[in-house]
């Protein structure tokens, strides 16, 4: 998929109070044809130049801020009519599941580890410019009375993935809370395919997807897994169960597209 927005169209917000982390950041960008970056110590600054300037705009930002957490950030973004649509870098060290899961479930487009290299900025920034992009390979016909059941107990998640999907041109999207909710849903009409979280309440990814494999009967239709687990045995298990696919959280947007489209034509 060709960008149809340049990165020198893109303005970046860089939080960051360590003035040479900045600095440092602010010369890759540069280097990746980023001509714009604005750079500003705290969350509160960052929600203020927001709320000026927030179209086409991409936010990296540290994790701890002087005055919120990054996660306290996105969580204010996702908040905003505005600004929930803007894409979010989150840049950190920090690798406690615990602390990182409110970005994955905030739709953040990715999470950089501390310390990276150029080429690991360029990729988060090539992630959030994609997702910024409308699409232009999707055939519109195969897609636009697709019925899709989106599972996940995060609103914020169901929120960014529906913007995903009619970006796509998808319109008919029922959502469930959890894989209980979504066996009713599924027992009282088809759908096309079925995207689902695994750490829900009530029944997970992983039991609701074997309960479409052996007992629904829409046993055959795919499965795709968008999830922040990271155990590598209950993913495994997921497999087993017969999902079409899993897509880690944070993703880019340019995967959930191709894996939809390739769940589809399978």
């Amino acid at each position: 998929m060709a960008l149809t927005t340049s990165l020198a169209d893109l303005s970046v917000l860089l939080v960051e109070p360590s003035a040479m982390q900045a600095n440092l950041v602010k010369r890759m960008l540069e280097h990746q044809g980023v001509k714009k970056v604005t750079v500003v110590e705290t969350a509160s600054a960052a929600l203020a130049s927001l709320k000026v300037e927030y179209k086409h705009v991409i936010v990296i930002s540290s994790l701890y801020l002087p005055d919120l957490a990054g996660t306290e950030l996105v969580t204010a973004m996702r908040a905003n009519a505005d600004m929930e649509t803007i894409p979010f870098i989150l840049v950190s060290s920090e690798t406690r599941p615990q602390v990182l899961e409110p970005v994955r479930q905030s739709g953040a487009c990715s999470i950089v580890a501390k310390p990276f290299n150029e080429q690991q900025l360029s990729r988060a920034l090539y992630a959030a410019a994609d997702y910024l992009n409308p699409p232009e390979d999707i055939d519109v016909a195969e897609i636009e009375n697709l019925r899709v059941l989106l599972v996940d107990d995060s609103l914020t998640s169901r929120r960014h993935l529906r913007r995903l999907l009619e970006e796509l041109g998808i319109s008919r999207i029922t959502e469930a809370v959890n894989g209980k909710e979504a066996v009713s849903l599924l027992e009282q009409a088809m759908v096309d395919l079925v995207i689902t979280d695994y750490n829900m309440p009530e029944m997970d990814g992983r039991e609701l997807t074997e309960y479409i494999r052996t007992q629904s009967w829409q046993a055959e239709v795919p499965v795709l897994m968008v999830t922040s687990e990271q155990n590598m045995g209950r993913l495994a298990a997921v497999e087993r169960a017969g999902v079409s696919a899993i897509c880690d959280k944070p993703f880019e947007a340019g995967n959930i597209r191709r894996l939809i489209s390739d769940s589809l034509t399978r």
